[in-house]
């Protein structure tokens, strides 16, 4: 039989954390079409694969690439470390449906200017992606701060009952059109107002469409606890599984109660459905918040629209610079990005092992000097926390990457290697995956990625783009657009 092409005698870690074993893989136009000893098979381009690892495209389920896959659709800092799918929509922002009075608000201004946010419905969301062809398949989740930016006038007030069901009717719009479920961001100051009741009554709506809900909560530092417990009685209230966001305890004070964190995640996940992702450096990064401004921790500037010239320093080195406080240099500063060094590693290992945790990057595409995070992720987890520290087994650290991810966002035929699926691939090499972005030098092309397949496109060779991007838009599994 002749095929597009076949992988030849690959170790095959198929993403379902079943052991692996050596076998051919035949790909024809977008789907696996066969897994063997393929003698009889034959194919316009054969790659020989001994002593390398075939997994499914890993699927990054915490970006925020919603203007990015548009405006840089070749994803660079996707595909390049084996990433073959992207959530987008995540911590309550997202690049539609959206009404912009001016420019967008914090943390809205992450994800681009106004003229990125050209999308008043998902439906129009959606278009443009696929218009733009991206290099990684995308879907998306709505934001509760981008509802809340549509409908109030004062971010920094609750919603009235008009304003929620104004919400509530976007919201149910946009998952007719395909999207995945509500994110929230309630630590930013653009939804701290917003109460339980308001972001319960815009979950409900997810419940008749089967969409899930994700948190960035309240709070990660000493009251994570509470905002963890209002997070799951919202996803219990709404009847909607519910996944955690860049899973953490931050701040000094809070270091080590990743054991309490866990241990309740243990508690309520026997009666509930939920889940957490994480990413695997001790470091957070997001805009500069003043209430987190501290010396506790270094905190790094990314970027600054009124002092551009002081990204890539510290906050303390700027204040002596200045000659001014942290928190008034913080403020001079402002608006401004930032990396806050505020984790310990034993948590992040502790959580990124955890039976319910998936990886997310969270990387922030449009800081000038980003977190390392946005290149090195995946290839980090494989290199340091797999091979280099046997945090655990190559089989388990693909499934928490791929598998894991698309059961837990629906994300149909995707996820691992089987006859029918989709032939989102990577091929690398276990002995040398490494990642090489580093806070000094954020951005960098991984090491050990020898080639990408996205919908049976070779897309990624040898460090090399090949300028064919097959990405697609991928609607929640249960709406009629993607029977």
């Amino acid at each position: 039989m002749l095929c597009d092409t076949i992988i030849k005698k690959a170790v095959i870690v198929d993403g379902t954390g079943a052991a692996s074993f050596i076998a051919d893989v035949a790909i024809c136009q977008d789907r696996i079409q066969a897994i063997g000893q393929l003698d009889g098979y034959d194919a316009k381009q054969i790659i020989h694969a001994e002593g390398l690892v075939l997994s499914p495209g890993f699927i990054d389920v915490h970006t925020h690439d919603d203007t990015n896959v548009i405006r840089a659709p070749e994803c660079l800092s996707k595909i390049s470390q084996g990433v073959t799918t992207v959530i987008v929509g995540n911590c309550g922002i997202s690049a539609s449906p959206t009404i912009l009075k001016g420019e967008p608000p914090e943390p809205m201004n992450l994800l681009g200017k106004k003229d990125d946010f050209q999308y008043s419905t998902f439906g129009d969301y959606v278009k443009a992606v696929q218009a733009a062809e991206p290099a990684v398949n995308v879907a998306a989740l709505v934001g509760h701060t981008t509802l809340r930016n549509n409908v109030i006038d004062d971010l920094q007030r609750t919603a009235t009952n008009e304003e929620i069901e104004s919400m509530r009717e976007s919201l149910a719009q946009a998952m007719k059109q395909g999207a995945l479920g509500l994110s929230s961001g309630l630590a930013y100051q653009s939804a701290k107002a917003a109460t339980a009741d308001e972001v319960m009554r815009l979950a409900t709506v997810l419940s008749q469409y089967g969409g899930i809900y994700t948190t960035h909560m309240r709070t990660e530092f000493e009251a994570i606890i509470s905002a963890m417990e209002e997070a799951f009685e919202t996803g219990k209230h709404a009847q909607v599984p519910v996944v955690i966001s860049h899973l953490k305890c931050a701040g000094a004070g809070n270091w080590g109660r990743t054991v309490e964190v866990l241990s309740l995640m243990d508690k309520v996940s026997e009666y509930q459905d939920i889940a957490c992702d994480c990413y695997p450096y001790s470091a957070s990064s997001s805009t500069l918040d003043l209430n987190q401004v501290t010396d506790d921790f270094d905190i790094f500037i990314t970027w600054s629209e009124p002092k551009p010239e002081l990204a890539g320093k510290t906050l303390k080195v700027i204040a002596e610079e200045l000659n001014l406080s942290l928190l008034e240099a913080a403020r001079a500063l402002q608006p401004a990005g930032a990396v806050y060094h505020c984790m310990d590693e034993e948590d992040v290992k502790r959580v990124l092992k955890y039976k319910l945790t998936m990886v997310g990057s969270d990387g922030l595409p449009n800081d000038p000097k980003p977190h390392p995070r946005l290149w090195g992720t995946f290839p980090r987890v494989l290199g340091q926390y797999c091979r280099e520290e046997q945090l655990f087994s190559l089989e388990e650290a693909v499934h928490k990457m791929t598998g894991m991810s698309a059961n837990r966002y629906q994300l149909k035929d995707r996820g691992e290697i089987k006859i029918g699926a989709f032939a989102d691939l990577v091929l690398f090499d276990p002995d040398t995956i490494k990642d090489t972005a580093t806070f000094q030098n954020p951005i960098s092309i991984a090491k050990g990625i020898e080639s990408v397949f996205v919908n049976g496109q070779l897309t990624y060779s040898n460090g090399n783009v090949s300028g064919k991007r097959k990405g697609v838009f991928l609607f929640r599994s249960s709406t009629q657009e993607n029977n």
